[in-house]
Order: structure tokens, then C-alpha cells, then sequence
């Protein structure tokens, strides 16, 4: 294993998912339910297949359509949300 590798990928993520709807999600659903380790466990199970489903995604895309496309395409569908919602909200 590529430790260096692992640790940016580890920190990237880490920062992406801080705050972000997943984590008001369990925090909702544990003041809710009072079960911390279930929804715990639940919330770590589900990040876990997302994250699967990613990695998986991405092998296959990345080995027919070039980096470049793939970086214009996310760019371009990033930015059209945050207009959309700004316009929209």
C-alpha cells in the first residue's frame, strides 16, 4: 500500500464529507433515535458502499474516457449546480 497515497486520499475525503448533508444526517438521526452506535454503524456502512460504488465507477470510467474529459465534464456540472441553486434558492 501507498502510504503517502493514503493519507492524501484519507485527508481529501475526510475534509469533503466534514459538514457536508451526510454528517447533518447522522446528527439528526442520532438526537433523534438516541442510538448513537446504531446510527454509527449504519452511517459508516452506507459511506462505505457509496465510497465502493465510486472507486468502482471510476476504474471503469477512467479506462475508456480521457482525464482531461472527466475534469471538464465535473468542472462544468459543479459550477451549473451552484448556479442552479443560487438562482433557484
Amino acid at each position: 500500500m501507498n502510504r503517502p497515497f493514503f493519507w492524501t486520499t484519507f485527508g481529501t475525503v475526510f475534509l469533503a464529507e466534514v459538514g457536508d448533508k451526510t454528517q447533518l444526517a447522522a446528527m439528526t438521526a442520532t438526537v433523534r433515535s438516541g442510538q448513537v452506535w446504531t446510527v454509527f454503524l449504519a452511517a459508516s456502512a452506507a459511506l462505505v458502499c457509496a465510497t465502493a460504488i465510486g472507486v468502482a465507477l471510476g476504474e471503469v470510467v477512467f479506462r475508456h474516457i480521457p482525464e482531461h474529459a472527466i475534469r471538464w465534464v465535473a468542472g462544468t456540472a459543479f459550477i451549473s449546480v451552484g448556479l442552479w441553486v443560487l438562482v433557484k434558492g
